[in-house]
């Protein structure tokens, strides 16, 4: 279990009184979960600083509150778009006794000897997994190593992961984790051709050079009657 306990206070303010919690540097929370009573807290900002740094976002922490400790999992922050600062957390309190799914973030470490040596770059497929294990059992991170990545044919697969005792990835064994791409010459990306679709170039002029073959067929004849002379009548003698 990560995290240290934290004395977080009951939550007595609501709406527009929470301007007040915010001024003295402390948001509202929610604490909540399978068979437990909704409670609402008021959280010190950069007390959960400190536990977020240690125990990171995805690991199970201990709220101590007027009947006791908790332990819940972060399942929600909100920010203020602007100034980014937290405005409010829910708080999840799960079944210890079940496995939980939750998002744990990859952390690369080392360097690639093909993005050093050859001048390759190093391409992160995947950034974070998503795991099942019992919540006193979840990491905050997971720790990815790429020094083994030594040519372009290289590469890290999900089924490299170092995971810890009873944690299990929900995701294909056989995926790109990470890997080095080969640089591409400038003259090799100048000397792919541009692909035209000729075929249909030629579909869509054909009907059209058709279609002005038929319009002049139709408007030589009215040419022709247009240039032709009318013959005048011959005035008649009288006898």
């Amino acid at each position: 279990r990560q995290g240290n306990p934290q004395a977080w206070k009951n939550r007595k303010d609501f709406g527009e009184k929470t301007k007040s919690i915010k001024k003295a540097g402390e948001f509202p929370a929610v604490v909540y979960g399978p068979g437990v009573k909704n409670i609402s807290v008021q959280v010190n900002e950069k007390e959960l600083k400190k536990v977020l740094q240690k125990a990171g976002e995805s690991s199970l922490i201990e709220l101590l509150v007027e009947k006791g400790k908790k332990p819940v999992l972060i399942h929600e922050i909100q920010k203020d778009p602007v100034s980014d600062k937290i405005i409010h957390i829910d708080f999840y309190q799960p079944d210890l006794t079940k496995e939980v799914e939750v998002k744990i973030p990859l952390v690369f470490e080392g360097v690639a000897p093909a993005e050093k040596d050859l001048g390759g770059t190093l391409n992160k497929n995947i950034l974070e997994v998503e795991v099942k294990a019992l919540p006193q059992d979840l990491p905050h991170e997971i720790k990815v190593n790429i020094d083994n990545l030594k040519t372009f044919q290289d590469h890290i697969l999900v089924k490299d992961l170092a995971l810890p005792p009873n944690v299990t990835v929900i995701k294909k064994s056989d995926e790109i984790v990470a890997q080095v791409l080969a640089p591409r010459k400038i003259e090799e990306e100048l000397a792919v051709p541009i692909e035209e679709k000729v075929e249909e170039v030629e579909k869509v002029e054909k009907p059209k050079k058709e279609e002005e073959e038929v319009v002049a067929a139709e408007s030589e004849p009215r040419q022709r009657r247009e240039e032709t002379p009318k013959k005048e009548k011959q005035p008649t003698e009288n006898k």
